[in-house]
């Protein structure tokens, strides 16, 4: 007996068919290990600024416990540089299979004003997958060698010299620098913009007393309060901060219409990643979110932030508002990329 063509007995269109239909498959290996069981190899995730910051502090152990209940190890990969455009084009052209994330803070918002440039869409090009934390507010801290024990007198001392006081950010176009050109207009100083490359040295500068003034996230500016190296003076967010209960808001300091809550932290991955895909990571980041084990660790780490976990529709419905929100605040002040 003859042995059988491949296409007898199926017949030769139905032979066809299902041999260009595989042959797709294996073409496409993104679209194969979609359609598969996911995750079958590690997840990388993005964070496009250096290591060590606020994001990069909380998105480490949110992965690690992450990384269980998928069965895959989940590799951090700090891709720094342009406010974090560099690290977010990367994740833009990636393949969407959910093998590719991104975790960013505001900034994502922020540039699509920024940059006219970007070779990107911050809402066409990616796919919300959930918000990972929330801002409470942020510190208005000062060096201790200047002589304010307060917010008043801070006002105080810049109105006797305007323009002498300096303030620090990480660089031009940030949520730092907005809070701080907002509280330059609600209360009537006119503390001087000296922007670094990144967290770190902006921290650094204003520890040292190069700049005498910054508005930061509380998580990193804590230790240095609590030895005495920085001076908080006020907190930006609606209410006090449990961390720093002897602080005032704004409002309370004598500085009206001036809440701010300081950044967020979310996740995406490219546009056009399945929505299964996309679901099963948000599901995953809030039973991570849930765990009283990493909870605790991102209050002592990221202090000043509170987990979220809102879904693909909430998260993407607040970037969407932020991105208008923002870029008023930044024709209003004419804030633009060197």
């Amino acid at each position: 007996m003859k042995p059988s063509k491949p296409h007898e007995g199926l017949g030769r269109r139905a032979w066809l068919q299902a041999a260009g239909a595989t042959a797709l498959t294996l073409g496409l290996p993104g679209l194969g290990r979609a359609q598969g069981s996911y995750p079958n190899q590690p997840i990388r995730i993005v964070i496009p600024f250096a290591a060590g910051g606020t994001l990069d502090v909380a998105v480490r152990p949110l992965a690690q416990v992450m990384s269980g209940p998928l069965g895959q190890n989940i590799i951090i990969d700090n891709k720094a540089g342009a406010n974090g455009v560099i690290g977010t084009e990367y994740v833009a052209r990636a393949a969407p299979d959910g093998y590719t994330l991104l975790a960013v803070t505001a900034s994502f918002a922020l540039n699509a004003t920024m940059y006219k440039d970007l070779r990107y869409d911050v809402i066409k090009d990616f796919a919300p997958v959930a918000g990972l934390m929330q801002g409470t507010g942020f510190v208005l801290i000062v060096h201790p060698s200047v002589p304010a024990n307060t917010v008043q007198e801070l006002i105080a001392l810049d109105r006797k010299a305007p323009g002498k006081l300096t303030y620090s950010s990480p660089g031009v176009g940030n949520t730092i620098h907005i809070a701080t050109e907002l509280f330059n207009q609600r209360a009537g100083t006119q503390l001087l913009h000296v922007p670094y490359k990144g967290s770190a040295p902006s921290l650094q500068a204003v520890v040292s007393g190069e700049a005498q003034v910054a508005i930061m996230p509380p998580g990193i500016v804590m230790p240095f309060i609590r030895s005495g190296k920085l001076r908080a003076l006020g907190f930006t967010g609606p209410q006090r901060m449990p961390e720093l209960p002897e602080v005032p808001i704004m409002a309370e300091a004598g500085v009206k219409d001036f809440v701010f809550s300081g950044t967020w932290m979310g996740l995406f991955a490219p546009a056009a990643t399945p929505r299964p895909i996309v679901n099963r990571l948000h599901a995953e980041v809030v039973k991570a979110l849930q765990q009283p084990a990493l909870r605790q660790t991102l209050a002592g780490a990221v202090a000043g932030y509170v987990p979220d976990g809102s879904t693909p529709e909430h998260f993407g419905a607040q970037v969407q508002d932020d991105v208008k929100r923002y870029g008023d605040i930044l024709r209003k002040f004419n804030i633009k990329a060197d």
